[in-house]
């Protein structure tokens, strides 16, 4: 394997940051000093007025799934390699039972799908029914194929929404195995009666999907959550926070000492929900995702929680439809395939208005997209790092730089952006994973299947000095 040199930029990692040049050789990191010299064959990156950096770890994604009709129009080839254009060197797929499957079956099929990965990857399992095989096999999957955080759904009422009594079996189960269970708050109760309240009264656009999940159901959702987490005494990870009443619920969790992980998502920060009221049916479906955008006033809420590090890791949950896929509910909010894109975009976006913005430092930015996520989920300091003996998964971010983000540039597989027209500063420009150089100022080198299976080890008594 070729070496890599990257001198004269500025290593930022979580902790802090320092002029100094990286090596990278066989695959790890190698060297990091000031003014070193190259071997002969060795390349060299010139990132002078650049920021080096770990690569992103986005620990929620979901690729070649099927869903509601559809399958996600990217699979593990197009969604690992506009990753790799937008700095993401690793991601954490969820693996979907179908219910009553076993999920030792289904782990062996998104295993033989993410055969095609371009970049690393790794695996959350979702609880998608709940009874004996379900725990028994759990504990298989955590000692024999490292999956060691299982996400259970309070929402979708009559598909994967689980009752109170599976969650706390669930959590047991989870301490039990030292895994970490994960949440998607929303109540389902409270979604299905205001569904059905939204057709009666004729709403059936994309509005619907908006007014039948208010906020108030994710603020709900995540306290009981979060109580469930607290009195079974594990650890709790909830996904894709979007409302001000979850985040407050998570902040006044972890001030009495809960043991309790919070993630957005960039579309949270900076889209809101009028985007359901535009007249262009596409154009309002193509935002549908559950949880919704929020009223403007939540994203400043949000903000203030990633500067408090009440919120902890930034994810995608990126689970794109084309506009032909998103018609399915043209006629029925209920219908349109919940999901949106991002894996191409979350540190462009993130970066633009974080620190460009001035809202976040580099170093936060960096424990936000990576770090954390990597501390979390046990794969530290393997991924998240510039360390010697990390994995040489190392990105070179030009802040000066500039584009525009908008579905023909993009390299993710619709044809559909929420992002579409936005012009932000930080730009990508290297992407190395494992050494390898995956994206080159503007060329992509996605090799299918190079990607490695990230087994994770579970967690133990240890997990606190995680958060």
């Amino acid at each position: 394997m070729t070496a890599t040199l990257i001198r004269g930029g500025t290593l930022v990692t979580a902790d802090g940051r320092r002029q100094a040049d990286l090596l990278c050789r066989d695959g790890l990191i190698a060297a990091i000093a000031t003014d070193l010299e190259p071997a002969p064959g060795t390349q060299v990156i010139d990132a002078g007025g650049c920021f080096v950096m770990p690569g992103g770890v986005d620990p929620h994604t979901h690729l070649q799934l099927p869903m509601m009709g559809a399958v996600v129009a990217d699979d593990f080839y197009t969604g690992t390699a506009a990753a790799a254009a937008g700095g993401t060197t690793s991601i954490l797929d969820f693996v979907g039972p179908e219910r009553g499957q076993s999920p030792l079956e289904a782990l062996a099929v998104w295993r033989s799908r993410a055969e095609k990965a371009v970049i690393d990857y790794g695996f959350h399992m979702t609880v998608s029914w709940w009874g004996p095989r379900f725990s028994e096999e759990m504990e298989t999957l955590v000692r024999d194929h490292g999956i060691a955080s299982f996400k259970f759904f309070l929402a979708y009422k009559g598909g994967l929404m689980l009752s109170d009594e599976d969650l706390i079996a669930g959590f047991l189960r989870c301490r039990q195995l030292g895994a970490l269970p994960q949440v998607h708050a929303e109540n389902g109760e409270l979604i299905a009666y205001l569904q059905a309240k939204m057709l009666a009264e004729g709403v059936t656009s994309p509005l619907g999907h908006v007014l039948s999940r208010p906020p108030q159901c994710e603020g709900e959702a995540t306290g009981r959550a979060i109580t469930l987490a607290e009195i079974v005494d594990v650890p709790l990870y909830v996904v894709h926070v979007s409302a001000a009443e979850a985040a407050r619920a998570i902040a006044q969790a972890r001030s009495r000492g809960v043991k309790v992980i919070g993630e957005t998502l960039p579309g949270f920060l900076a889209i809101d929900d009028s985007v359901y009221r535009h007249a262009d049916f596409d154009f309002a479906a193509g935002h549908v995702m559950s949880p919704p955008y929020r009223p403007r006033e939540h994203q400043e809420v949000l903000w203030q929680a990633l500067q408090a590090a009440t919120l902890s890791t930034t994810g995608t949950d990126h689970c794109c439809f084309t506009k032909d896929q998103k018609r399915l509910g043209r006629d029925d909010f209920t219908r349109i395939p919940n999901g949106c894109g991002g894996i191409e975009d979350r540190l462009h976006v993130l970066w633009h208005l974080g620190v460009t913005g001035g809202r976040i430092s580099p170093e936060r930015f960096v424990a936000l997209t990576s770090t954390n996520a990597a501390r979390v989920f046990n794969l530290w300091p393997r991924k998240g790092a510039l360390e010697i003996g990390s994995d040489a998964d190392v990105i070179v971010l030009d802040p000066a730089r500039t584009k525009t983000l908008s579905a023909l540039a993009q390299h993710q597989n619709t044809d559909f952006s929420v992002w579409e027209g936005m012009d932000v500063q930080g730009v990508v420009v290297h992407t190395f994973s494992r050494g390898t150089h995956l994206w080159a100022d503007g060329e992509l080198r996605a090799e299918r299947g190079r990607g490695r299976y990230l087994e994770r080890a579970a967690f133990g008594p240890a997990y606190q000095g995680r958060l």
